[in-house]
């Protein structure tokens, strides 16, 4: 399923992390998933019950070209 967010809600949330990007419904693999995908990091939040759960603890950590995490695990 898709997230469902107001547009006006959408503009307004940015990712936790320093750079503080734009976020964008789904994730890089599923642009159909419940998430929202920082434009800048990376990182892809969970959205649960239609709320996003934008804790950097709870992100998920993209994965480079070679593999690895972006934190280097």
């Amino acid at each position: 399923m898709a997230v469902k967010l107001d547009a006006q809600l959408l503009e307004i949330l940015a990712c936790p992390a320093p750079d503080h990007a734009p976020l964008r419904a789904g994730s890089p693999g599923d642009p159909e998933a419940d998430a929202l995908t920082c434009t800048e990091c990376g990182r892809v939040y969970p959205v649960r019950d239609g709320i996003p759960v934008l804790l950097i603890d709870e992100a998920g950590v993209p994965a480079r070209a070679d593999g690895t995490s972006a934190d280097g695990a």
